[in-house]
């Protein structure tokens, strides 16, 4: 369909049932979701006339403004008198507490016919947009984007981009769900970078965050308080309203939201953050819709959509018998960080405590996915995660970095700056030739020197709450007891927490960078050439069986009687491992003496069957 904008002909856009539609005779239809109000008026900041609402059915209330343009700016007057932005504006060009922009409608002229790439392709690239290069903007990625092709990436994961208050931030307390955050560039430019990206052969994926709202600039407590429900608290405050009275239009916010992050800017797939969060007592819970429709919806190239679930529900990765995917693709498997990281640092504070000096669970982490499958664990007090051994390697996105687990600490450390460089070799040769789909953290690749460090930008009261909030979260720990060391934490409000992190690309040319690169860049084109192809013959988890302390072999089963094997000694002694005549992929470590292989070695073989 096509519609008129100031004498121009431009595509019209799939309808959503939020935010602003252009209509075919010209002009644009502006609704709002505002139950409990009487009168909504539309505010256009280049006219103080308020144009009056029209109720409709359900508590929308919309209005046809036959002169729209695009890049008005406009918000919604409520019957208080208060002004509020549109929660499912496309654009916020002066932050969370200013007019909505209204947008063309879908002009972008995409340069590549993308297809998409296969899933068993993946080798993913975990970025936040701000702090990726000096600049912070969706156009200064593009030209990063041969880096990444040239080092094997074949897919980008964005953190959050829904609009969150002030300058920076992770993206995980976004407010504005539709609208890219302006301080990365316009939409347009979001497009451009996917574009790119596809040029490249780079598929482009974008964390999504359903669980909670952050907690400035949120104006839908006040345009529609059943959006939220008291029934279910999460660690953020009262829960979202998935399946209460009214909760139909919640539902479809995401589900459209969704949506339109695959439509509209091609993206080629998710990742739905923390869903253990989301509390849903539903027939069908709201993410299972979500992946439903959007697979309904995207049939002109694959959809991978990513979960992280501290619940490890094998359920949700479940394939059928022909090898589909009638849910969830893959989930970030926070089990194989934990047992590679223990196994390179020899950390044992928190969570740790529970992976560290229990060599099982990192032969079961490896080969099945979960380590912990329906097993107490001590430091949740429960029962954590359900079987995968029917999962193929292929439904665990595997990680030894990513915001998270940098981002958590403290100080913001890489790996790189607290494991023995030969321990740092030897859980990424597993993780990067595993047949779990691998994923770097930006930086990774040439073992950057700059930390990953909470930042954020919010003022006032909020601002001190989160200050103090982020120094006390690490008091339960022994190495923070003292008030002296815990004042050393770095403030998440200070600018210069967050110019801290910023890579100093620079960095890729000193010695130790540019070995770290070349390693990265030659064991993913091993991957590329022996590893994906197997990939989709391994239909379930490999075998696996403790050979010594910290050391296991791994076996998968392929195709026309073949086997890749993995010998993993990440102990400092010699251990005999059973004899393997298979044709050699790896070798990290010291050549073995026989069948012994010394300590930090790790080998890949496959043999032909």
């Amino acid at each position: 369909m096509n519609a008129k904008v100031e004498g121009v002909s431009v595509r019209m856009a799939p309808d959503y049932d939020f935010g602003p539609r252009w209509l075919p005779e010209g002009g644009a239809r502006f609704r709002v979701w505002a139950p409990t109000e009487s009168r909504v008026q539309l505010r256009l900041a280049r006219n103080a006339r308020p144009r009056p609402m029209h109720p409709r059915a359900g508590g929308w209330h919309e209005v046809d403004v036959p002169d729209a343009v695009p890049g008005d700016r406009y918000g919604f007057e409520l019957s208080d008198g208060t002004v509020t932005p549109d929660p499912a504006s496309r654009f916020q060009p002066e932050d969370v507490h200013s007019w909505s922009e209204l947008m063309p409608p879908t002009p972008f002229a995409w340069k590549v016919d993308w297809r998409g790439r296969l899933w068993e392709e993946m080798v993913i690239y975990e970025l936040h947009v701000g702090t990726f290069t000096p600049e912070g903007t969706f156009r200064a990625a593009i030209g990063k984007l041969d880096h990444l092709a040239g080092l094997g990436v074949t897919a980008i994961e964005l953190m959050p981009l829904g609009d969150f208050p002030g300058k920076r931030g992770w993206g995980y307390d976004g407010v504005f769900l539709y609208a890219p955050e302006s301080t990365y560039g316009r939409p347009d430019d979001l497009r451009e970078l996917v574009d790119a990206a596809h040029e490249r052969g780079i598929a482009v994926l974008l964390d999504v965050v359903y669980n909670h709202f952050g907690p400035e600039g949120n104006y839908l407590p006040r345009l529609a308080p059943t959006f939220f429900t008291d029934k279910h608290q999460t660690p953020w405050g009262a829960g979202i309203n998935f399946d209460q009275a009214h909760a139909g239009n919640v539902r479809e916010f995401f589900a459209q939201n969704a949506l339109y992050w695959l439509r509209e800017f091609r993206l080629d797939g998710l990742r739905l953050d923390a869903v253990h969060a989301i509390r849903d007592s539903s027939r069908t819970h709201v993410i299972e819709e979500i992946a439903r429709r959007l697979r309904r919806a995207i049939t002109d190239r694959p959809v991978h959509l990513l979960l992280e679930n501290e619940e490890n529900q094998s359920a949700l990765l479940r394939r059928d018998r022909g090898g589909g995917l009638p849910r969830f693709t893959a989930q970030w498997n926070d089990d194989i960080h934990h047992v590679l990281h223990v196994a390179a640092t020899g950390e044992s504070s928190g969570y740790y405590q529970e992976y560290r000096g229990d060599t099982r669970l990192l032969g079961r982490a490896i080969a099945e996915g979960f380590a912990f499958q329906g097993e107490i664990m001590r430091f949740r007090g429960r029962e954590r995660g359900s079987p995968s051994k029917t999962l193929p390697p292929a439904a665990f996105v595997s990680f030894l970095q990513n915001h998270d687990q940098i981002g958590n600490r403290a100080f913001g450390e890489r790996l790189s700056q607290i494991a023995e460089p030969r321990a740092l070799r030897a859980v990424a040769a597993i993780q990067m030739l595993a047949p779990q789909i691998p994923m770097l953290f930006m930086g990774e690749e040439w073992s950057a020197r700059q930390p990953f460090l909470f930042f954020c930008d919010f003022h006032g009261e909020l601002a001190q709450a989160v200050r103090e909030g982020r120094r006390n979260e690490f008091r339960r720990f022994p190495e923070f007891a003292d008030a002296q060391t815990r004042d050393r934490i770095p403030d998440p409000q200070a600018e210069g927490t967050f110019l801290a992190s910023r890579l100093r690309w620079e960095d890729r040319s000193l010695p130790d960078c540019a070995a770290s690169l070349r390693w990265y860049q030659l064991v993913l084109s091993v991957r590329r050439a022996h590893i994906v192809p197997l990939i989709r013959e391994i239909h379930q988890a490999g075998e696996w069986q403790v050979v010594g302390e910290s050391a296991v072999l791994v076996r998968w089963d392929c195709a026309r009687g073949r086997e890749l094997r993995l010998a993993a000694n990440l102990s400092s002694q010699v251990v005999d491992f059973p004899a393997d005549d298979g044709r050699v992929l790896w070798l990290e470590g010291e050549t073995p003496a026989g069948t012994m292989l010394a300590p930090w070695t790790v080998r890949w073989t496959l043999s032909d069957g």
